[in-house]
């Protein structure tokens, strides 16, 4: 993912509070249990600090349900899947403008879109330390208006509105005969919707994808480690063989 056709942890916070219950030790005279003052004093205080501490855990509460989410894959029972939860918690990869497999067509010659790449944590620490993609890599492609008016501008683009398009190229071997799909999304919050396998997306990235049909090429922070690895792909270190060769 990195190139597309024009229109693209949470932490979990766990307070664990462990009170010590003082012993009241009461004495008994004539079969009846009777409380001195200083027991009478100790339970009385002891209810306080129960008071105490009960507002602040009840106050983290909500906050710990809200922050609760996970970044493996998840699917619909149609096939569909459903929309990665804070993938703009995820690492940044790269951003690119008006990046296509295809020359720009005609009409558009104005309209710019800035593509933004997101990947699930898990899967860039992965890539760290093997040069690959490991099972379950979730990789988010967004897609933005590309605005050179406004504020102070005077020159250049700047992302603005809303996301204009998402689409999620994720690896799941034991789901997809190619190990990797790609999925389509209306919006961020709506489901998505698989790619056909036959489409030009999968072509594309299997012939000129750098790493395991990604685009490492066009992430600047990762493809000095699949350099490094020995991961490039054959046909990637063809190209650039063939690409340097003509200059």
């Amino acid at each position: 993912m990195g190139g597309k056709p024009q229109p693209s942890t949470t932490r979990s916070f766990r307070a664990a509070h462990q009170l010590i219950i003082p012993v009241c030790a009461p004495y008994t005279q004539e079969s009846e249990t009777v409380l001195t003052s200083k027991t009478r004093t100790a339970v009385a205080t002891f209810s306080l600090l129960l008071g105490a501490l009960a507002v602040p855990i009840a106050l983290r509460m909500p906050y710990s349900a809200i922050a609760a989410t996970t970044t493996s894959p998840a699917y619909t029972k149609t096939g569909e899947m459903l929309p990665p939860t804070n993938y703009r918690e995820w690492i940044y990869l790269t951003a690119g403008i008006d990046m296509s497999y295809a020359v720009k067509p005609a009409g558009m010659q104005d309209h710019s879109m800035f593509d933004n790449i997101f990947v699930n944590p898990e899967a860039y620490r992965s890539f760290l330390e093997t040069g690959t993609w490991p099972d379950k890599t979730v990789m988010v492609l967004e897609a933005r208006e590309a605005r050179s008016k406004g504020s102070i501008n005077k020159s250049g683009h700047f992302q603005a509105g809303e996301v204009m398009d998402l689409e999620v190229h994720v690896k799941d071997e034991a789901r997809f005969p190619g190990k990797w799909a790609f999925f389509s999304f209306d919006s961020a919050s709506g489901n998505g919707t698989l790619i056909p396998q036959g489409a030009t997306c999968y072509t594309c990235h299997a012939a000129h994808a750098a790493v395991d049909t990604t685009f490492v090429q066009f992430y600047p922070t990762l493809l000095p480690v699949a350099q490094k690895k020995g991961t490039l792909s054959e046909a990637f270190i063809k190209e650039e063989s063939a690409a340097g060769s003509s200059k």
